[in-house]
């Protein structure tokens, strides 16, 4: 079967909805809320702290065996965890609009964290979900066809609700980006459960033998050594992109400016790179793949800094938005094949037999910089100046490149990622 017949069947249009439904809690959480913060004139140290509120993405894998020993009454034990989580994240997202972040931030602070709650908690399960759902030879076509759906449902919070918040009330443009978790909703309604899911015995066992496998294949040096490596590779550029929104309003650019150009001008150089960086990792392999796409993502940092070094623009014409998208654009290009070289690491990295609860460890640890580091952002900014803080992300990227000469060296055999 060729790659165009593998793509157009029915479990890559379901990895499609997996990848909507999974990306559109994030998108709003990192685009939208901080949009909506700084338009009511909450101040930058407060919006950066809000990144804490993201702590269930850095710790879903204390819960991930918990999803794994039990199903719910209904639909099965993936689909049943599926359906709460996106039912629960539309009512959360449509009901955030109504509070006023003058004077009812504790109760947003309270719906933000269950909206990352629900969030990190349906990822667990559509991440089971698809391993569960895809033969070995699909996983590499599945999972990319899963993030670059992943990235387009950033347009919805990141392009269309700011568009939107320009003509609408807030109000009224949360309850709209609520309604977009309905594809997903029908998508776990309608699909099947995987028939070779099998619960752990006990939660004992669902809990440990994940972990004790991880260590005994790799040994305890080896284990430290790729654990900080998925905590330090994408430090810099999360940093980086942690207040962006903030930073083009900053920067002059309207609401709209940010919907139509930023946004856009991020998510297809995003795309593109997720496509190329799976077709150049068949022939460099994973390693090398993540030497060359981690040094673009470094690059891409100093856009930043030199368009912080422009400043303010008091009038927005052609050239502020070319220079703008240009910007935005190699860093998500980056982005993109960073990702794509990440994510095959992760997968080969990865016991089949422990996918979940392994997996879950794994992206935790790739999201704690985005949670922790990333709520001293407000702080380093208003210290350092925008340019001061884009230098200094490029210097918190150094230490995950050079990890890799021990967890990815330049030179070892080249070798399919399942291998």
């Amino acid at each position: 079967m060729s790659v165009w017949q593998q793509l157009f069947t029915r479990r890559m249009l379901i990895c499609v909805f997996t990848g909507f439904a999974s990306g559109l809690p994030l998108y709003l959480l990192f685009n939208l809320l901080p949009a909506w913060l700084r338009s009511e004139h909450v101040d930058l140290k407060t919006i950066g702290l809000f990144a804490l509120i993201q702590f269930p993405y850095t710790w879903k894998f204390i819960w991930s065996p918990f999803l794994d020993r039990y199903a719910l009454p209904m639909l099965g034990r993936r689909r049943g965890w599926m359906a709460l989580t996106q039912v629960g994240l539309l009512a959360v997202i449509a009901s955030l609009g109504g509070f006023s972040p003058q004077h009812e931030l504790s109760i947003i602070v309270l719906l933000c964290t269950l909206l990352a709650f629900l969030g990190a908690t349906q990822d667990i399960v559509l991440d089971a979900y698809r391993r569960e759902l895809l033969a070995d030879a699909e996983l590499g076509l599945g999972n990319a066809v899963h993030v670059n759906a992943y990235r387009i449902a950033g347009l919805v919070p990141g392009s269309l609700s700011l568009i939107l918040a320009d003509h609408l009330p807030w109000d009224l443009v949360f309850i709209i980006t609520a309604l977009f978790m309905l594809p997903g909703i029908a998508m776990t309604l309608m699909v099947k459960e995987p028939t070779i899911a099998a619960a752990p015995k006990t939660l004992r066992d669902a809990v440990i033998e994940p972990f004790r496998e991880f260590i005994n294949r790799q040994g305890w040096k080896s284990a430290a050594l790729i654990l900080a490596f998925l905590l330090f590779y994408k430090l810099g550029d999360s940093l980086c992109t942690a207040l962006a929104t903030p930073f083009y309003l900053d920067m002059g650019f309207s609401k709209s400016d940010i919907g139509l150009i930023a946004k856009n001008a991020g998510l297809w150089p995003s795309v593109i790179g997720g496509m190329l960086g799976g077709l150049w990792m068949v022939k460099i392999g994973i390693n090398r793949a993540l030497w060359l796409f981690g040094v673009v993502q470094v690059v891409a940092i100093f856009g930043f800094a030199w368009l912080a070094s422009i400043g303010y623009h008091s009038e927005i014409g052609a050239l502020e938005r070319t220079q703008l998208a240009v910007v935005i654009g190699l860093e998500a290009l980056g982005v993109g094949l960073g990702t794509v070289a990440f994510v095959a690491f992760i997968a080969r990295t990865t016991h089949p037999a422990y996918t979940a609860t392994q997996f879950a460890l794994f992206t935790s640890l790739m999201a704690m910089p985005r949670t922790f580091a990333n709520a001293a952002t407000g702080w380093l900014v208003e210290s350092m100046g925008w340019r001061g803080f884009f230098l200094l992300c490029v210097v918190m990227a150094i230490p995950g490149m050079l990890l890799l000469f021990k967890v990815a060296p330049w030179n070892e055999p080249i070798l399919n990622p399942e291998s």
